[in-house]
């Protein structure tokens, strides 16, 4: 029997966590499709998934336009009838993050991206998951989505925050129809997002974060699960958890 071709959409999959999952699933048989906003970083990544024998596309969008990633979703549908699997990977930080010197212009970003542009990948991929009656969703938030603390910001803290609730409340409703959705909250993770910090971690610190393969195959294992299976949250941290240990660079 030929197994049913399974698709999988994206985003922020130029790099970082978006790229290991799209590394990880492709390895599993999954066609992937990566987008984000860097052109060039996409194609290498469907061009490395290629050269280990997967099938990949590079899609480029800005997730902070609906209307870009309401394009993205249809020509997916056009091209493949179908889409099992979305990542929304695409998120930032900015280096003013503090009370004290955040900007509106930064707090705006960070929302549109973060926030805004999960749900409008969530809401262009609804329709389709309805009528195959079949879906998953993986929304990438963070520690800061479960744990305030000072380090990431309050606007990053609140995106990912609500995060969490539209991932739940999209279990709420659409259970029923026979679609799943996980946030996964990872803690530190040494991926280029780091050099937005106001003090970047060493070589030495990032070595002992979570890497980009470790939520590659934890975003495999959630997508890989049976239908009737909803794993409606992942919090994973290193195991040398700086916010734990308080180190004197993670205090502030």
């Amino acid at each position: 029997m030929t197994k049913r071709k399974r698709i999988a959409w994206i985003t922020g999959g130029g790099t970082g966590i978006g790229e290991a999952g799209a590394l990880a699933l492709a390895a599993d048989g999954w066609t992937v499709i990566v987008s984000g906003r860097r052109k060039a970083a996409l194609e290498t990544v469907a061009a490395k998934i290629a050269a280990a024998g997967g099938t990949a596309e590079a899609v480029p969008l800005d997730v902070a336009k609906a209307a870009e990633v309401q394009a993205a979703a249809d020509a997916i549908l056009a091209r493949h009838g179908r889409i099992d699997l979305l990542v929304n990977s695409a998120g930032v930080n900015v280096p003013k993050r503090r009370w004290d010197d955040m900007t509106l212009d930064g707090w705006n970003q960070l929302v549109e991206i973060n926030l805004n542009g999960v749900l409008y990948c969530m809401k262009a991929v609804l329709p389709a998951m309805r009528a195959q009656a079949d879906g998953t969703i993986i929304n990438v938030s963070s520690w800061a989505g479960r744990h305030v603390s000072k380090m990431p910001g309050p606007a990053y803290t609140s995106t990912k925050h609500a995060v969490l609730a539209l991932t739940h409340s999209f279990n709420m409703e659409e259970c029923m129809h026979g679609l799943r959705a996980c946030c996964l909250m990872p803690g530190e993770v040494a991926t280029p997002i780091l050099e937005q910090r106001p003090v970047v971690p060493s070589a030495e610190e990032q070595a002992r974060m979570l890497q980009p393969e470790d939520l590659g195959r934890t975003i495999a294992f959630v997508a890989n699960m049976p239908p009737r299976v909803c794993v409606n949250e992942i919090l994973i941290s290193p195991t040398w958890n700086r916010g734990f240990i308080q180190t004197p660079a993670n205090r502030d």
